[in-house]
């Protein structure tokens, strides 16, 4: 369930900045960087502070393997 909420508060940030980067300010597409740098570290390192902090917020880590 947390790696659903963090899948999903990863793309809202970067539809956001992207589209802030066409109608703000052309800058705010360091903060799309930004976003793909920390998924690509989490996927190496194992660890995400988007983890942390819904873990904090009380949502709950359900292990279900993906079945096709």
């Amino acid at each position: 369930m947390i790696n659903r909420y963090i899948r999903a508060i990863a793309g809202i940030f970067i539809i956001i900045s992207l589209l802030l980067a066409v109608y703000v300010n052309i800058n705010w597409l360091w903060f799309t960087g930004f976003v793909g740098i920390n998924l690509l570290q989490s996927s190496f390192t194992k660890w995400c502070l988007m983890e942390k902090i819904l873990k904090k917020l009380g949502v709950k880590y359900v292990d279900k393997n993906c079945r096709m």
